[in-house]
């Protein structure tokens, strides 16, 4: 199939792929959309990539859906090479699925609910379906069905889908999305060897395709969450914007995301520090904060005050222990094994306690009901403090001197801190650095979790029967495609690597009527597509000034200007889109040698 050029252009045909920007649809905008917060959500709009339909609701237009397919694509094409083999799962689930799986009371809060909507039917008070965040729920049930020998193993399956996740507060355009693209697999295996075999597999190709879509992406260590399994790998794209923190050492490569992180600020070979004499009880009227606890007339810093913090887990109170000075990493609690874990309220506090919050402590013999608590759980830093103060779960009171070891009673130690930029490497005892991230990809090792819920087995040689041991993945298409811009922008607009831009030519008619210059854009488009280059030329009515901002809004990598001007003095102009020189090439030329910049570029 070819395309034809309006009559004015003399009636010569155009090569299959090239675009007449006149025929296309890119609906480029001056001014950014009000709502839009970070400069990869400004130019998604501003370049006509896509259009928003209501909170975290977007249309892809024409331009987006381009490259929509091209990251698409490429991570196909990475998957296949690793091994995985596509398919593709329905988008609404049976509910009954996710309640016989181990996260359905996790996860329900963050899905959307797909009951019927006719006027004679009222939605019952429990889901019938839900959306499809992931499909763990679908794919193990299916694959029990599927495979049943250790000779089927393993198997990896992937797809490439709509998802759905119920934002609270959508934002940052497709960063934070209810509807958006993602990649997901999820790999059998007989034992754990071959899933761990399979998981690096996996983190091969995620590394080779990011660097295919041109985005630098840090693979960092990350908790499990909700989903669970042995360990976790997320992949993050440095942004001034981002939506986590990764924490990462220059000089041992370590990194993790917030969530994860552990510095070694407390020593391996600290010891117990002894008491310095007995507790103390003094009066803090007014005072109800660390911070107000560290100004006159006390004066006691943050690092030598214990943080007392009352939660819930699975209807279970508890105590996490931390340093004044230190936040905690909720995330970090999922150490201790409750399905769903929240902050106590007032009224739970003080009938355990006897106080409210800002004189709490942990002290022996303090507690009004010690015996509700289901444990004391301490962050390890507590024992940088040796001898501190603490409330006396008596309002306007605090205790001093009170030492670790002696006054109280800890049921499990563990990491519960956010770790800070400065502070040492766990590996190396270099200083630790934070910077910002937007998480691209998620790859995981789920163990038996999933296969022991949906009675996935297979039967070994011996005629044993083993639940299957599953990985699963996860790369957000319209995350990266968003991702790439907000590394690969400048001023002006997108600047597009060359593998997943929309089109990788613009050929910018600055005289459309003329037909020598239409000619020679014939000429060089169809050069430029031979040589593995898609062509879009600007053929349309509009001053040079309007056509030079679109082609640095919409970020094509290549541009070639031809002009009455240039004409005369037989030459047109080329500039590539991340470099401020433009050149000139004689017209004789001008096909052959941006043919083979074309493929150069195309075949690096």
């Amino acid at each position: 199939m070819q395309l034809r050029l309006p009559e004015s252009w003399g009636g010569a045909l155009l090569a299959v792929f090239m675009k007449l920007w006149s025929q296309y649809f890119i609906p480029t905008l001056k001014k950014s959309p009000a709502d839009a917060e970070i400069a990869s959500h400004k130019l998604l709009v501003r370049a006509g990539l896509v259009r928003k339909l209501s909170g975290g609701l977007y249309t892809y237009m024409p331009l987006g859906l381009k490259v929509m397919q091209k990251v698409s694509q490429i991570c196909r094409e990475e998957m296949e090479r690793a091994g995985a083999v596509e398919l593709w799962m329905p988008h609404v689930h049976p509910a009954e699925n996710w309640e016989k799986g181990p996260r359905w009371d996790a996860a329900r809060e963050i899905m959307f609910r797909a009951d019927h909507a006719g006027s004679d039917k009222k939605a019952s008070r429990a889901p019938e379906f839900v959306l499809g965040p992931t499909h763990e729920e679908v794919i193990t049930p299916l694959v029990k069905g599927e495979v049943s020998s250790y000779r089927d193993l393993p198997n990896n399956f992937y797809q490439i889908s709509t998802k759905f996740r119920n934002e609270i507060r959508p934002r940052y355009g497709l960063m934070r999305a209810r509807e958006f693209v993602m990649m997901d697999a999820y790999s059998f295996d007989a034992n754990e060897e071959g899933a761990v075999a399979a998981y690096h597999k996996m983190k091969v190709a995620y590394e080779a395709f990011f660097k295919r879509v041109g985005v630098l992406a840090i693979a960092v260590e990350a908790d499990t969450g909700v989903m669970g399994g042995s360990y976790s790998h997320e992949f993050m794209v440095p942004a001034a914007v981002g939506d986590d923190d990764v924490i990462y050492c220059e000089e041992s490569g370590y990194a993790a995301n917030r969530e994860k992180a552990t510095s070694g600020l407390v020593p391996s070979d600290l010891t117990d520090a002894d008491p310095v004499g007995e507790i103390e009880k003094f009066a803090t009227p007014g005072v109800t904060t660390i911070a107000g606890l560290a100004r006159d007339p006390h004066g006691i810093p943050a690092n030598q005050q214990f943080k007392t913090l009352v939660y819930v887990g699975d209807d279970k109170p508890f105590l996490v222990l931390l340093r004044g000075s230190d936040d905690l990493e909720e995330t970090k609690l999922g150490a201790l094994e409750y399905t769903l874990v929240r902050p106590a309220t007032p009224d739970e506090i003080t009938p355990i306690m006897g106080a409210r919050a800002g004189s709490l402590g942990a002290v022996k013999g303090t507690l009004k009901n010690a015996d509700q608590l289901d444990g004391i759980y301490a962050d390890v830093a507590i024992k940088l403090i040796g001898n501190g103060t603490t409330g006396a779960n008596e309002d306007g009171f605090h205790l001093r001197n009170v030492n670790v070891t002696r006054d109280l009673t800890i049921t499990k130690w563990g990491d519960f801190r956010t770790v800070k930029a400065g502070e040492p490497c766990p590996t190396c005892g270099a200083e630790l650095k934070s910077k910002r991230g937007i998480e691209v990809g998620h790859i995981f090792i789920l163990g038996t979790k999933y296969s022991e819920c949906f009675d996935a087995t297979y039967v070994d040689d011996q005629k044993q029967s083993h639940p299957m041991v599953m990985g699963c993945y996860g790369i957000g298409i319209s995350r990266t495609m968003q991702a790439v811009i907000e590394q690969s922008h400048d001023k002006d607009g997108i600047v597009w690597p060359w593998a997943v831009a929309p089109f990788q030519v613009l050929i910018c008619l600055l005289d459309p009527q003329m037909e020598k210059a239409a000619t020679l854009a014939k000429a060089i488009g169809v050069a430029a597509e031979l040589a593995g280059g898609e062509v879009l030329i600007d053929d349309r009515e509009e001053r040079p000034g309007v056509k030079f901002k679109d082609a640095d809004l919409i970020g094509i990598p290549l541009r070639i200007t031809i002009g009455g001007r240039g004409l005369k003095d037989g030459v047109v102009e080329v500039k590539w889109r991340h470099e401020s020189e433009r050149t000139t090439v004689p017209v004789a030329e001008a096909a052959s040698k941006i043919a083979s910049m074309v493929a150069e570029r195309a075949n690096a």
